[in-house]
């Protein structure tokens, strides 16, 4: 909750599409309380069900794509064209950060000990990523980078361009959906 904001149709500026509950100063501070306290819990998942998760986001995208088709074309000024071609590029991002996931942080790599020792590599989460998307992708370059930094166990504060905050916020509602839990991917508009 927030103080609320209109947003229009870039084509016809007197239809209102939606509303945005703007993210304060409050809301940032709580949201990163959060998002610290669960980064480690969602890193513990482990690569696998990290994987698990984006895929099930793949499918919930393609579920919903008459509706993000409809918000690509009201808030982002896209062709239907450019919204299929968008979301389709989402749903790839989806699955390519679950397959990077599985292959990447799934178990450690053993590396050549040139003693004979036994050497590991693991890869785990850093804790807490800012994600800022534009305008222009408001769907696939948002979903991409917040993606990216769920596969490799951080969590994540997304801040949308202005201009598509409501594609942002489909987005976020179905990552939640398919298993991203709230406090490790939270909104800021």
């Amino acid at each position: 909750a927030g103080r609320a904001r209109r947003v229009y149709d870039p084509a016809d500026r007197r239809r209102v599409i939606g509303t945005v509950a703007v993210a304060s100063r409050r809301h940032v501070a709580a949201a990163l309380s959060g998002a610290n306290a669960a980064a480690d819990g969602w890193d513990a998942l482990g690569g696998a069900a990290r994987a698990d998760v984006l895929e099930a986001a793949a499918a919930e995208f393609e579920a919903d794509m008459p509706a993000l088709m409809a918000v690509l074309v009201r808030e982002g000024g896209k062709t239907i064209a450019d919204a299929v071609a968008e979301l389709r590029e989402t749903v790839d991002c989806c699955r390519y950060y679950a397959m990077r996931a599985r292959t990447e942080f799934a178990v450690p790599d053993v590396l050549p000990g040139p003693t004979g020792e036994t050497n590991t590599l693991a890869l785990h989460g850093r804790g807490v990523f800012a994600c800022i998307s534009p305008w222009n992708f408001p769907l696939a370059i948002f979903t991409g980078q917040v993606a990216a930094a769920l596969a490799a166990g951080n969590a994540v504060i997304a801040k949308p361009a202005e201009q598509t905050t409501l594609a942002a916020a489909m987005a976020t509602l179905i990552l939640h959906r398919a298993g991203v839990p709230g406090d490790v991917l939270q909104l800021l508009p």
